[in-house]
This record gives structure tokens, sequence and C-alpha cells, in this order.
């Protein structure tokens, strides 16, 4: 009898503890999911959205029509374009960019062909090595930290990246000089890196464990370290060799000129090839960004937003996006154009090559609304730089006011408009983030401003992840 009762007794409890909701306070009850699939009706327009959306892509049916006429490609200042280049299926945007913005200006001078490029394989290649030196190094510089301190825990999960943005064009130029494409021209690895990349990173992180291992050995002399790194650093330069081939000390090349006739043939180091061909003043380069959730008129830096440890960090001018658009304007009249990044994929009309809020309308599809401004998109999550591409041309009105931009891609002729994207100037002002413009088209009281002692920010922070 009393095993009977032990029995009841237990069934008692497993069936009160089965009538307990199964989440805390906030999870959802049945009660509560039963209100919320009470609410969708499933009327029959509910029904045919439905069978349209699961089985089409969303933003064919999102396209407003409203806003479908043909845009006008008319721009009244541009910037005369050259080939359009292509970065194929990898994360080198910045670079592509930088380097447009380069060889428009040695086009210009040398009067060479228009589908002269520098190489990109050959930039890239030092880039990589640069970011696993850069990469060992603050493993070292932070070693005494704990595996879950917040630098350390981010080092970890970012040990190399294709992506990047102009201060390390600047710094790997001004480092190693640069070549013509022809020099060293494009791999398998260097147009599709993800695979190559993974397995950088992979060894890196192993590298990286070592490094701290021996750093917790009290016998371990800071020379040791060092050694340790720069072997680490010899196995990493024959993946990059076989996978981009060797960057040569010196190259014969034969300059043409625009009709294809022979002007010289020299034989050129990098850095006398740069010395001829890219010879600018970085220093006079700043970049200014407009990010609405930060103080304007504030210089800040990106802690370890940098290609080269003994490179500098990325250092911007928050500025309104008026500001910035005047900037760009004068750049643009006097034929010179910029590095400039934004969020791409935002209401991109991919067949067109056209950026426009108005192109999709999600709301009215999904019968709700989608109000965040920019500052709000910024605070949350939602939006942040992920391309950069070449600002070539704007179109102004009567006034002198912007109507619409025009950005050189670097995804191929073949894509968007003939290569280039178009976009409204209301996308610009919602979208656009940073521009890197020349100290001449920068209003002198502004130009005083980057003399402040810049604001650190974190290497995590959201909004600055490497452009691809």
């Amino acid at each position: 009898m009393k095993r009977l009762s032990t029995i009841i007794l237990c069934l008692c409890c497993i069936g009160l503890l089965c009538a307990q909701p199964t989440s805390k306070d906030g999870g959802l009850t049945a009660e509560q999911i039963k209100t919320i699939q009470g609410s969708y009706k499933a009327t029959g327009a509910d029904k045919a959205l439905r069978n349209a959306i699961v089985t089409n892509d969303i933003n064919k049916l999102a396209k407003n029509y409203d806003n479908n006429t043909a845009f006008d490609a008319h721009f009244s200042n541009e910037v005369p374009s050259k080939a359009v280049t292509d970065q194929e299926s990898s994360g080198r945007c910045w670079m592509f960019t930088g380097m447009n913005v380069l060889r428009a200006k040695a086009i210009k001078q040398y009067d060479l062909p228009s589908d002269f490029q520098f190489s990109q394989c050959y930039t890239f290649f030092w880039d990589q090595l640069e970011k696993s030196n850069l990469f060992l190094q603050a493993i070292l510089d932070n070693r005494a930290k704990s595996m879950e301190d917040e630098t350390v825990k981010w080092l970890f999960q970012n040990p190399l990246s294709d992506g990047g943005q102009f201060t390390g064009v600047a710094n790997l130029i001004t480092k190693y000089g640069i070549m013509p494409k022809d020099a060293m021209p494009e791999t398998y690895s260097s147009n599709n890196t993800s695979h190559i990349s993974s397995l950088i990173k992979l060894k890196l992180r192993e590298d990286a464990l070592e490094l701290r291992a021996m750093a917790n050995n009290k016998s371990t002399t800071e020379k040791m370290l060092q050694d340790k790194k720069l072997e680490m650093l010899q196995t990493i330069y024959r993946m990059l060799v076989f996978a981009y081939g060797e960057p040569p000390a010196s190259f014969t090349w034969t300059q043409r000129n625009a009709k294809g006739e022979v002007v010289s043939t020299e034989t050129y180091t990098p850095k006398s090839f740069a010395q001829k061909f890219a010879n600018v003043d970085f220093s006079t380069f700043y970049m200014v960004m407009n990010d609405p959730t930060r103080e304007y008129y504030k210089v800040y830096e990106i802690e370890y937003d940098r290609h080269v440890y003994d490179g500098q960090n990325w250092k911007f001018l928050n500025l309104p996006m008026n500001e910035i658009a005047d900037m760009a304007i004068a750049s643009i009249k006097d034929s010179t154009n910029m590095y400039f990044s934004c969020d791409v994929g935002k209401f991109l009309d991919r067949d067109k090559g056209y950026l426009d809020v108005n192109n999709y309308d999600y709301g009215s599809l999904f019968g709700t609304t989608f109000n965040m401004d920019k500052k709000q998109r910024i605070a949350s999550y939602a939006s942040m730089s992920s391309h950069a591409m070449t600002l070539c041309a704007v179109d102004l009105d009567k006034d002198g006011k912007p109507v619409k931009w025009m950005v050189e891609n670097s995804w191929g002729p073949k894509y968007g408009h003939n290569g280039f994207l178009i976009m409204t100037n209301e996308w610009f002002n919602e979208y656009m983030f940073r521009l890197v413009v020349e100290s001449k088209y920068i209003p002198a009281k502004t130009l005083k401003l980057f003399d402040q002692k810049p604001i650190m920010l974190p290497a995590w922070d959201p909004l600055f992840a490497p452009e691809e």
C-alpha cells in the first residue's frame, strides 16, 4: 500500500511539472501563441500574397512600379571614366577603389591606355603578410590578458581579412611600392580568396596559441618570441607564394600611350615604379564620415583598424552630410574622383545599377512599416559601410544642389549600368558613410579640426568592419 501511495505521489508530481510553463517570464505561453495565431486571418488577399512570396524573389514582388520610370544617366559634372575593373569573388573593393583613384591620375598624366591597371595581386600579397604580422604581434602585445578579454577574443575572431580601407592602400604602397598588372597578374586564388584565406586564418590561430603558451613560460625571452613569430611568418609567406605567386623584386615594362604606341621600355623596382606612376602625397588625403550616432566635428580612431603594424590606424572626421557633399562636389568639379563607401545592398536595383530608397516598397508587401532613420539603423546594427567604390560624378540642379551621384564599381563592366551605380541624393544621404578627399577640397576651418586628439574606438565597433 505504501509503495502504491509513493507511485501515485510521483505521478502527481510529474503531472504538476508538465503543467508548468516551459519558459520563464517573458517566454511565449501557449495562450500567447494562440493569440498570435488568431491574429492572422488568412484572407484571400493574404493567401495570394503568401503564395507569391513563398515562390518568388521578395525584391521582385516589392518593386515599386510607381518609381519604375527610366532613370536619367546624364550628369552635369563627371570625371572621365576609365575601363571598369573586377574584383571577382574577393573582398578587395577597398584596394580596387583606392588604386582606381591613383590609376585615373596616372592615365591622365602619362596618356596611358584606358585599360591600364596597377597590380592588385602584388599589393594584396603584401597586405595579407602584413595583416598576419599585425595579428601575431597584437597577440604578443596582449599576452598578459586572458582568453576572455574582449581584445583577445576579437583578435582570435578576426586574425585575417581580405577587406580593408584606404589607409591600407596608402601604407602598403608607401612601404612596398606598386607595379603594373602585367608584372604580377591575378591568380585563381587572388580572384577567389575565401579558401586560401580560411587556411591562413586557421594557421594563424594555431600560431597565436603557441605564442601565448611560450609567453607564459618564464624562461621565454622577448627575442625568442620574435624569432618564433618570424618563423611563423615564413610559413605564411610560403602559403601566399603558392596562392598568389612571388612578388618580383624588379621587372621590365613597356609603357604605351593611349593610341597603343610604344613610349619606352624600362626596368623598374616596385618603389621606382610607384615614384613615377603613383607619386602622390598620401598625407594630403583625409577621411571624413557621416555617423549621426556620434558627435560631429570630432576625430575618431579605430584600434587595430590598419593593415600594417607599423602603419596608421584609420582616423576620420565625423561631419554632417551636407558638408561632405560640398567637398565631393568640389573634387568632382576639378576632375578628381574619390574613395567612397556605403551600405551598397540597401534598395539596390541590380538590373539597372540604381540605388533609390523608393526602389522597393517592403512595407506595403508585408502590411507594416520600416521607419528607422540613419541614426537608428546604425545604433541597432541594421546598417553599416559594406563596400567601397570610386565616386566620379554628380548631377546638380539649377541651384547647385545635388540630385544624383554616380560611382565606378569594381564588379566588372557587365554589372549595373555598364559597371557603374547611380544613386539618388536621398539614398546618398541615408546610406553613404565614408569619403576620402584631398586637402585642397576641404575648407580651411574643417581641415584644422583634424589636428585634435582622436577619440579611440574599439576594434569591434560594428560600423568599422572592413569594406569588401
